[in-house]
């Protein structure tokens, strides 16, 4: 097991299967050093948890969870393409989008979620640059998606 691996099993966590596609795309692709996810939804055993709208039907702190969620997926689409998640030099942008209710501007702290899981799993090299989208609509009416980009040592 990788020393990421046994960080997420310290905080009770474990890399979940790769979430599979829902249309004509990878999960994660890699270019030179750097590792792409696309949009990785909160599914856990093959479900949403929760869906709806952030700040009506859904909950800021049900959404921060989701979005943790989101980033655990992320990392096993970098897994599958990287092959082991030691090899991550640094986190370097996440991009998240919250179905947000029409005067709902909680965002960032979703998105936290996200930030915060990162940062307790790498250290230091969690630590990236980030944009919170609110959007009106989601795939599947999730309340949240999360893409990563990471760029793995040589």
């Amino acid at each position: 097991m990788s020393a990421v691996e046994e960080r997420l099993a310290e905080l009770g966590l474990t890399l979940p299967a790769v979430v599979p596609p829902l249309a004509a795309y990878q999960p994660a692709v890699r270019s030179g050093r750097y590792v792409y996810t696309s949009g990785q939804l909160p599914m856990v055993d093959g479900k949403l948890p929760v869906t709806g709208k952030v700040g009506a039907e859904v909950t800021p702190d049900e959404a921060k969870d989701l979005a943790r969620t989101c980033a655990l997926n992320a990392l096993a689409a970098v897994k599958s393409v990287a092959g082991d998640l030691d090899r991550i030099a640094r986190v370097v942008k996440v991009v998240g989008f919250v179905a947000s209710a029409s005067d709902f501007t909680g965002q960032p702290a979703v998105l936290n979620g996200a930030s915060e899981l990162l940062g307790e799993v790498l250290g230091d090299k969690g630590v990236h640059a980030r944009s919170a989208v609110g959007v009106t609509v989601l795939p599947l009416d999730s309340p949240v998606e999360v893409e990563i980009q990471v760029e793995l040592a040589e």
